[in-house]
């Protein structure tokens, strides 16, 4: 607790305080795994009830950046995984449309994200990435979206088929800045919980 703390104060709002005044685009990365799966929501009944549900595990995949100002997201997809590669493709998509001020990116640890074959992607593409410290989902603004998305589309919802069920999902994600861009103002809002006066209970 407080490492993430120390990361919001001294490194985070600080970056969001350059980006919201324009010196800098901040970026939010995190992957998203959708898989075809039934997406309950709640369910009571006295009797026995059959929920509709897919045959098969396809999932779709949607590496994201999402920029902390200005609520623009982009996105890498596809329907195998995601890995390092994928990452870099973002890297140079991102420095393709923004490549007029800085670009700060914030990610998680995962191994495909943290690897060298990224370091040197960024390096030659002149992006700073910036890492949050472990177990820290909440620091992360594209969460909420991921979030956000699966209540929209998926929760109590069948789908008979998988392109279906993925071009659902890419609909939705291309409506957040604007369809959806007044239901996620405050949800996107670049402020973050503190957690540094949780006390736990026995």
């Amino acid at each position: 607790m407080a490492g993430q703390e120390t990361f919001k104060t001294e490194t985070l709002e600080p970056l969001i305080e350059q980006a919201q005044a324009g010196q800098l685009h901040l970026f939010f990365v995190d992957a998203a795994h959708f898989v075809l799966l039934p997406f309950l929501g709640y369910l009571y009944s006295l009797t026995v009830r059959f929920v509709r549900s897919s045959s098969g595990r396809k999932r779709f995949n949607v590496l994201g950046a999402f920029n902390a100002v200005t609520q623009e997201l982009v996105t890498i997809t596809n329907h195998a995984y995601i890995n390092a590669l994928s990452v870099c493709d973002l890297l140079e998509k991102l420095a393709a449309q923004f490549g007029g001020l800085p670009i700060v990116l914030v990610l998680d640890n995962a191994r495909y994200q943290k690897c060298k074959l990224v370091f040197e992607k960024a390096h030659s593409l002149n992006i700073q990435l910036v890492y949050l410290p472990p177990y820290s989902p909440n620091l992360n603004l594209i969460e909420r979206l991921w979030k956000f998305v699966k209540k929209q589309v998926l929760y109590n919802q069948f789908y008979q088929d998988y392109e279906l069920f993925y071009t659902t999902i890419v609909d939705c994600l291309q409506q957040t800045h604007t369809t959806h861009r007044e239901a996620l103002q405050t949800l996107l809002n670049p402020k973050f919980q503190s957690f540094k006066n949780v006390s736990f209970q026995p």
